[in-house]
């Protein structure tokens, strides 16, 4: 049996099991533009950091002060929303910092 062959009915016997029904974008098209338009050099680690679902600090700090803010508006007792709010704060304080930095770290590389 060839190779071919055999990772074929490898492929048809995961399918027949339902091996493949809930992977993430299942019926989607894969769209390989975002890759090829990275760097040669860097697309294998693009792809396992978006495989492995990383995001940067600043992208998760986003999205937790988004989370924060809904939580704060649906929230009707007023000691968890000043808990909430320090939170915010604290969350939106370190947000500015990181963007700060990586202002100073680009003009850096501009004007060294």
């Amino acid at each position: 049996m060839s190779f071919e062959k055999f990772i074929e009915e490898q492929i048809q016997k995961a399918i027949a099991e339902g091996k493949f029904d809930n992977l993430k974008g299942a019926g989607k098209p894969v769209n390989l533009d975002e890759y090829f338009a990275a760097p040669e050099d860097v697309r294998a680690m693009y792809s396992l950091l978006k495989h492995h679902e990383f995001v940067p600090q600043e992208v998760e700090l986003l999205r937790e002060i988004g989370e924060l803010k809904e939580k704060i508006n649906c929230t009707a007792d007023e000691e968890e929303k000043k808990a909430l709010s320090r939170v915010l704060n604290e969350k939106s304080m370190a947000l500015a910092m990181i963007l700060e930095r990586n202002k100073l770290k680009k003009r850096k590389k501009l004007f060294p």
